[in-house]
């Protein structure tokens, strides 16, 4: 029999922790509940963990220190930003620091068990697709690598899943409806930029890694897919 996945839930508010500890052990999921950031990355190198459910306001060190914290250490880790701060530069704060999705409260339950299973999802598949190779890009699924000319370009897990998926399906004008079903698994908010965001932190780090960016953008559409060994290396 398989093992109940593991979560820890980082919240200073009782009510809320209990609310959410609740329903996801009802749904089946072992649910630890921590109050202070400090605790929380005492937890998780102490125990497996499967995924953190992280808020942003902690009465010792903030959620984005946490995140970046256990991004440094352990960069697989499916991390969700749960907080009621809900302006666009907090969403930008919780994703640059590592944060894999974001979910402003007060929400419903069933978009929370939504989210976790699609993140948990992205990170347990049974079958791995093989490596995706573009000249010297390269990515290994299995062992979530992405290489440039031999030298390792560190992603995130959700930066890895959106190069991959766009990567497998080069050449294709994709929309931002359709990446967000595939890559995060759940509805797409057309209010937020998070898509756009991530792309952004792609191009970036294959940027710093000498690579030009493969990642077109189609205007009124999305993002296409061509190579990084094209001649136009422009973004648009």
């Amino acid at each position: 029999m398989r093992a109940a996945p593991q979560l820890l839930l980082v919240e200073d508010e009782p009510d809320v922790a209990s609310f959410i500890q609740q329903g996801l052990r009802e749904e089946g999921y072992e649910v630890n509940w921590v109050q202070e950031g400090r605790r929380a990355l005492e937890h998780t190198q102490q125990t497996a963990v499967d995924l953190v459910l992280l808020d942003i306001r902690l009465p010792d060190l903030s959620g984005i220190d946490v995140c970046e914290r256990l991004r440094l250490h352990q960069p697989g880790l499916p991390i969700m930003m749960l907080t009621a701060l809900d302006a666009v530069e907090d969403r930008v704060k919780g994703l640059r620091a590592g944060a894999d999705d974001y979910l402003p409260k007060p929400f419903a339950f069933d978009e929370l068990l939504a989210r976790v299973e699609a993140l948990l999802r992205r990170v347990d598949r049974t079958e791995q697709p093989e490596g995706l190779r573009d000249g010297p890009l390269v990515l290994d699924p299995a062992a979530q690598t992405c290489t440039y000319d031999g030298q390792e370009v560190s992603l995130t897990p959700t930066e890895f899943d959106l190069l991959a998926y766009l990567m497998a399906r080069r050449g294709q004008a994709l929309s931002r409806d359709t990446i967000h079903r595939d890559v995060w698994g759940h509805e797409f908010d057309r209010g937020t930029n998070l898509i756009d965001v991530y792309v952004n932190y792609v191009r970036r780090k294959l940027d710093e890694a000498g690579c030009p960016s493969p990642i077109k953008t189609v205007r009124g559409v999305g993002y296409r897919y061509t190579s990084c060994t094209d001649d136009e290396h422009s973004h648009d």
